[in-house]
């Protein structure tokens, strides 16, 4: 019995464990929560101060009764500490937190130690890493965040804040400047101090209040930003100030500060401080002087603890700590409550569900919580003022449930009498005079614009349309045609299509655009339109001056943009360098003009756009951006193109919630400057549009923006974007918001510059200056190569002093040399070699050929006068006279290409020899320029014709010099050495005596043994069998040429008709005595 008793105590365990891992995973080893934090020393809600308040909270969690564990089975908190340690970055704590956070995500995801719960971070810059829909690492688990203040975080589906975000901040002050009673007027002004060093709080408290996109800016009439002390105490002095009301984040201790350490108070100002993590309001009543004009915003009386502001090792408790000591305590009732439900209603993610986070209310040592829809914490605000006996009390008491203010004491006594002092300083009767009349003016104007604009309707409809006569619109110069940019084109240069577009009309230059679909009778609607289009007159948008109709068809004349469109711009980094011409504040400033564009033409009678796109803004020589292609809307189709909204992609259409998303992408478009909606994961223009047209459920698809690189002034822009192209119509801002927007952000850039508009002139000035000289040097550099280019290929066509006299008075005149020498070759048997060689042949054979002789010309001092087929003439003594040098160096130019040809070889017919015969000859001469087209250095006189008869008298491998050049050579040192040929027929010149140049006293020139004449006879008529062998030959293969020698027809034709065969052991010397020399084992002519 008590063995059976046993063995069922053991199954019923068995039963319990198998449930619990089953259903609950991890119940056996705990629940565990990740904490990520900061570790330093400086931050209120560091590791080092936090950990023990968590620990704390596991503690006394897990003394808590659970009456609904299953099966009696405890559950108890666990927390793993993660640390974030920045001190090896520049910039430490929150701003060097986004990479830490995300490394330690990554780590805990690889290792399988999520958790079921986060806790942290307090840094805004980390958690939107984890929680943004576009840039987050897309956790599912819950976090809870001391912290994360920024509207960038709001409405995020897995976080849970349990101190008031900058969105309760922006909404109380929103919802108290409206509020109105006896004690405190209405406001509808502002000044905010920002200062250079805040805390993380304060920092994006601020922000959420002074961002030129925040609620609070849009719905508060005139709001100014202010980033220095002494800017804020000018403000305080200055009788025009435009506000009495300062909102300040800090301590008292900042408002002593800003005072300059008075305690003098002016009861005509209002100080609003955001102090809301101190409880000295509470535990000490006690005041000073200088917060008597100001009210206090801090949280309410609930705290069961004393702040302890001092950062040393022996902290007590802060309000971080506290909050997240009670956000182990919420975790710990969701838990209990999940427990609680039956096992068939639970399941193993039931724990990760953020709903268990939303629109609940818990205990905690900083009081009673509760958070709303969106995880965010809802509280009571206290509002405090010092009473005239320098006492703390409360006046007001804000509930953020139901943006309610509730009034605590009606009848306070402060500085500034029975109420608050209004917005901006008192004017006296003198306002209600100046709102009276300004209210009369306003009525009077409307009625008048509505009554002007009926008639104005029918006037149009009566008037008849006329087109501008084609006569009144010239064409413009060549030199007019240009757009002003630093960037050579040469596809613009060329492109003709885009001349022919451009005019002058009434001495403007004027831009012609095709109305495509019309014939130019236009009707009703049509010539209403056009009469509005007429009228429209502003600085930022093109004039439109009519209609022109030509055979081709009918165009409108617009205003003509000098530096062309927006698009063009943003692609010449040349002419506006992105890091001096094109800086953020200029980027700003183009948004501001399309803004201020748009927002005049959605409110004219055009009404709206339909086609903006950065190709349709045009910027003008001043730097102004003007919008195009607006009207003709009942003439033109809206098209469909990466700027086009998706309510229009899926239906054809325009609108103006359809421009603004317009505006968005060329927002885009100009912050990267980069190509229209560009994002590194796709390029097709194609693709793009029909993500966007068919978006998925989840995200909708946009073009990138970095907002994980950006910094703050970016940021304001970006959040402003990102607005502006929602998927949803409505959510989009309107143009006049736009520009409210956009206005106050190029203000707040300006003013932290702190320079004046003078200023800035001139130092874009200068930039622009400094740009321009370095191109200008950039372009020097650039000519000096091309025309030292230039120069080399001039004087590789005709001489130096030829090219230089040419440069500078474009004429050569001809010149008479009293002594020069004139050297002439040509090829032996070419007419034949041409027979059997292809054109690509010839001229691969003299181009190896002159490529020789070429590079022998550089060693000497000769000038190579042209080549005709394959005649080679070189002279020496011209145009640089030189003495009796000119002999010399012809002389050995000679040898050198006479060796040379010695081991040349053809590459089409290896194997056979390649003779030339060489003529020189001196005696005076004259040159010159001959032509315009293609000149040449062209010379004249008998030794011409002499140096040429010299060649064609003379042998193969043979240099024939006439007596006048063996005269001169006798007259230098150099010793020639030389034999008499004998009388010689010259053409022309009757009989004479010449040699042959044979070589030099003391020199090796390795030159081929020369023929005889009776071999030269018959080398020319065995020289087409021997061509032919030749290819035969190289058809064959390379071992059977190996064992062949070059043989004359007849030799052979001897050796059939007595029986002998040709081989290995035939005598070579019973070959010819001229093809000796062509008889060798790899057939390379060494001759």
């Amino acid at each position: 019995m008590a063995y059976r008793g046993w063995w069922v105590c053991v199954c019923w365990m068995v039963l319990i464990a198998g449930r619990c891992e089953t259903i609950y995973p991890h119940c056996l080893d705990g629940i565990m929560m990740n904490v990520v934090l900061l570790d330093d020393d400086i931050s209120p809600w560091s590791m080092t101060f936090v950990r023990s308040a968590v620990e704390s909270a596991i503690q006394l969690d897990a003394e808590l009764p659970c009456k609904s564990c299953p099966n009696g089975v405890k559950q108890n908190l666990t927390a793993n500490f993660l640390g974030l340690k920045t001190s090896l970055y520049s910039k430490k704590g929150c701003q060097s937190s986004t990479c830490e956070v995300v490394e330690t995500l990554k780590n805990l995801t690889k290792t399988g130690q999520e958790g079921w719960v986060l806790l942290g971070p307090t840094c805004t810059h980390a958690t939107f890493q984890m929680v943004d829909q576009e840039v987050g690492l897309k956790l599912l688990m819950p976090i809870i965040s001391a912290g994360s203040f920024a509207l960038s975080c709001d409405y995020k589906d897995n976080l849970t804040r349990i101190l008031p975000p900058a969105r309760k901040i922006s909404t109380f002050f929103t919802k108290f400047w409206d509020f109105n009673n006896n004690i405190k007027p209405k406001w509808s002004t502002a000044f905010l101090y920002k200062k250079q060093e805040n805390t993380e709080d304060c920092f994006w408290y601020i922000n959420a209040l002074g961002t030129g996109s925040a609620h609070f800016s849009l719905h508060v009439k005139n709001t100014q930003v202010i980033t220095k002390a002494e800017d804020l105490r000018m403000a305080l002095n200055s009788k025009k100030r435009t506000s009495n009301l300062f909102i300040v984040c800090g301590t008292p201790g900042d408002i002593v500060d800003l005072k300059n350490g008075t305690m003098e108070v002016d009861p005509s100002v209002v100080f609003i401080l955001v102090d809301l993590y101190n409880d000295k309001y509470y535990t000490n009543k006690s005041s000073i002087p200088a917060m008597k004009n100001v009210l206090v915003l801090t949280m309410p009386n609930t705290r069961n603890y004393t702040v302890d502001t001092d950062l040393g090792n022996n902290v007590t408790m802060n309000d971080y700590m506290a909050a997240y000591h009670d956000a182990v305590l919420l975790f710990g009732q969701v838990m209990r409550k999940i427990w609680s439900k039956p096992e068939s209603e639970l399941n193993h993610t039931e724990v990760v569900n953020i709903n268990h986070f939303r629109n609940i209310s818990f205990d905690g040592i900083a009081g009673h919580y509760k958070l709303d829809d969106h995880g965010d914490r809802d509280v009571n605000f206290s509002v405090i003022y010092t009473t005239t006996d320098n006492k703390y009390e409360t006046l007001f008491i804000f509930n953020t449930v139901y943006n309610y203010t509730n009034i605590v004491n009606s009848k306070p006594s402060f500085i500034w009498g029975r109420h608050l002092p209004n917005d901006t300083p008192d004017q006296g009767v003198q306002n209600v005079i100046v709102i009276g009349l300004g209210v009369t003016v306003v009525v009077v104007a409307t009625i008048a614009f509505i009554f002007y604009r009926q008639n104005r309707r029918e006037r149009q409809v009566r008037k008849r349309w006329s087109h501008i006569h084609s006569d009144l619109i010239t064409p413009l110069e060549y030199n007019e045609r240009s757009l002003v940019s630093l960037k050579i084109d040469e596809d613009h240069r060329t492109n003709k299509s885009y001349m022919i577009r451009q005019g002058r009309y009434d001495k403007k230059i004027v831009i012609l655009k095709e109305l495509k679909h019309s014939d130019g009778n236009f009707n009703k609607r049509q010539r209403i339109e056009l009469n509005s289009l007429l009228h429209i007159d502003y600085y930022n948008l093109t004039k439109f001056y009519g209609t022109v109709k030509y055979d081709h068809g009918v165009f409108g004349v617009f205003e003509y943009g000098e530096r062309g469109s927006l698009r063009c711009v943003l692609n010449d980094n040349i002419s506006y360098p992105e890091e001096t011409f094109m800086d953020w504040e200029f980027k700003i400033s183009v948004m501001y003009d399309i803004a201020k564009g748009m927002s005049y033409l959605h409110s004219s009678d055009i009404q709206v756009h339909g086609r903006l796109k950065s190709t349709n803004c045009v910027v003008d020589n001043r730097m102004v951006v003007k919008i195009t292609g607006f009207g003709c809307n009942t003439i033109l189709n809206p098209g469909r193109d990466l700027w086009t909204a998706p309510e229009h992609l899926r239906r054809q259409g325009i609108s103006q919630k359809g421009d603004v998303y317009s505006f968005a992408i060329i927002a885009q478009e100009i912050v990267l400057r980069r190509k229209t909606f560009y994002t590194e994961a796709y390029s097709d223009r194609t693709e793009k549009m029909a993500r966007v047209q068919y978006p998925m459920k989840i995200t909708y698809f946009r073009p990138d923006l970095n907002f994980e690189t950006a910094g703050e002034k970016e940021l304001e822009v970006y959040m402003l974007i990102k607005i502006c192209w929602d998927e949803d119509p409505e959510r989009r801002p309107d143009f006049k918001k736009i520009e409210s927007s956009l206005g106050k952000i190029f203000s707040n850039l300006h003013n932290q510059a702190n320079e004046s508009y003078m200023d800035n002139l001139i130092r874009r000035l200068q930039m622009y200056s400094r740009n321009l000289e370095h191109l200008v040097e950039e372009r020097t550099a650039l000519y000096k190569a091309e025309r030292d280019r230039a120069d080399c290929l001039n004087f590789m066509l005709l001489p130096r002093p030829v090219v230089r006299s040419l440069k500078e008075t474009g004429i050569v005149e001809p010149e008479l040399f009293e002594e020069v020498t004139v050297y002439f070759s040509d090829i032996v048997g070419f007419t034949t070699l041409c027979q059997y060689s292809t054109p690509m042949e010839v001229v691969d054979m003299l181009n190896d050929i002159y490529k020789g002789f070429d590079s022998i010309l550089d060693h000497h001092d000769v000038y190579k006068v042209e080549t005709i087929g394959d005649a080679y003439m070189v002279a020496s003594g011209l145009p640089r006279r030189n003495g009796n040098r000119h002999a010399v160096d012809i002389s050995r130019m000679a040898l050198d290409i006479l060796a040379f040809m010695g081991t040349f070889q053809l590459r089409h017919l290896p194997g056979l020899p390649v003779w030339i015969r060489i003529g020189m000859h001196s005696g005076p001469c004259a040159a010159g320029v001959v032509g315009i087209k293609m000149p040449r250095y062209c010379l004249f006189g008998d030794t011409v014709n002499t140096a040429s008869s010299m060649e064609s008298t003379g042998h193969p491998l043979r240099i024939h010099v006439s007596q006048p050049t063996i005269s001169i050579l006798q007259r230098t040192d150099c010793k020639f050495e030389y034999e008499k040929r004998g009388e010689t027929f010259l053409k022309g010149k009757g009989t004479e005596l010449t040699y042959w140049l044979t070589g030099e006293t003391g020199e090796d020139y390795n030159l081929p043994t020369p023929p005889t004449a009776e071999n030269c006879q018959r080398l020319q008529q065995d020289l087409a069998q021997m061509i032919q062998e030749c290819l035969e030959n190289r058809s064959l293969g390379s071992e059977v040429m190996e064992k062949r020698n070059t043989l004359s027809t007849r030799q052979r034709m001897v050796g059939r008709d007595g029986g002998e065969q040709g081989g290995e052991e035939e005598d070579n010397d019973d070959q010819p005595e001229y093809l000796h020399l062509a008889t060798v084992n790899n057939f390379s002519t060494l001759l």
